[in-house]
């Protein structure tokens, strides 16, 4: 048997429980879907220094734990376990785990994106103590210290630039002779004195003590040799992957994938299904701007639900 509900939140990061805690306050009593890794990208962030409310910083998996209490104070209930495929062309909602299914009125969309990452042992070894792929969150650790962004696109560069701010110098580091980054990127990087660029190299190794990053061994994409580099801090600047392979075919997206919203709502191209955080967001991707688009989602899908309640099984 399908169990029913008015609201399904599918995700649980910053834009998934703060949806869950607007929804409930709204009585509309949402299952969140909370996925393997209740909490998203913030559970594996060791301190969170930016986000309001908290002038001594806070460890992430800490405020996702405060955020999800606030959720359950509410009313808000949980899922583990990922969403294994959805059906937005029928009505009521489906929403499948494995073989548990789900129904609903109205879904929220708040899977978020990943960052991609090298893909080396030592890296996932120092994630968090010296390795990281967000300077606005974790620049600020590194103020004096040498460091280093991997990547050659936009990101990379607008990395390099904002870690100038703190540190003393900061190795771009790509695997070719030339950028792929805008002309107006390329131009500022190469303007800023604290930049200086590592050609045609690969991170083959992140060297560190045990406790934090001291360097990084490097490998040439010409000849194979090696040598390294000391630094403090390795950035990771080879973008994001929004997580919603689940969706297609279901829903619109650009062309990397993000869940394209008709701004400045959060309601995608399927009516009732509302999308919140950074799986709709290749711009900023910060824990207090997808919290932002989550209480938007969920006062979206409150009006959604009051103007379809006689169509949606009298709910």
């Amino acid at each position: 048997m399908a169990q029913h509900e008015r609201l399904v939140i599918i995700g649980s990061g910053p834009a998934g429980y703060t949806a869950g805690i607007y929804a409930a306050r709204a009585d509309l009593a949402p299952l969140i879907v909370e996925g393997m890794q209740p909490g998203g990208q913030l559970t594996i962030t060791s301190e969170v220094e930016n986000y309001p409310g908290f002038p001594e910083g806070i460890l992430g998996p800490e405020l996702m734990e405060k955020l999800k209490k606030q959720a359950e104070r509410f009313g808000a209930r949980f899922a583990m376990g990922d969403v294994s495929r959805v059906d937005f062309a029928r009505r009521p909602f489906e929403i499948w785990q494995e073989d548990h299914l789900t129904t609903a009125d109205a879904v929220i969309v708040a899977t978020g994106a990943s960052a991609k990452w090298l893909g080396i042992p030592s890296e996932k070894l120092y994630r968090g103590r010296g390795v990281s792929a967000c300077a606005t969150c974790d620049g600020f650790f590194f103020r004096g210290a040498e460091v280093a962004v991997v990547g050659g696109g936009d990101t990379a560069l607008e990395e390099a630039t904002f870690l100038g701010k703190y540190a003393t110098k900061v190795y771009v580091i790509h695997r070719r002779e030339a950028l792929r980054a805008s002309k107006i990127m390329r131009d500022k990087a190469r303007k800023n004195p604290k930049i200086e660029f590592v050609w045609n190299a690969l991170v083959d190794e992140v060297l560190g003590n045990g406790k934090a990053v001291t360097g990084l061994r490097l490998k040439s994409t010409t000849d194979g040799t090696t040598r390294e580099l000391p630094v403090k801090g390795l950035f990771l600047g080879i973008g994001h992957e929004p997580n919603t392979s689940l969706f297609a075919g279901q829903l619109e997206m650009n062309e990397v994938g993000y869940l394209n919203v008709k701004s400045p709502s959060t309601r995608t191209s399927v009516e009732g299904v509302f999308a919140a955080g950074d799986v709709a967001d290749p711009s900023y991707r910060q824990a207090v701007s997808a919290a932002g688009s989550g209480c938007i989602a969920a006062i979206d899908a409150e009006r959604y639900l009051g103007e379809h309640a006689t169509e949606n099984h009298g709910t």
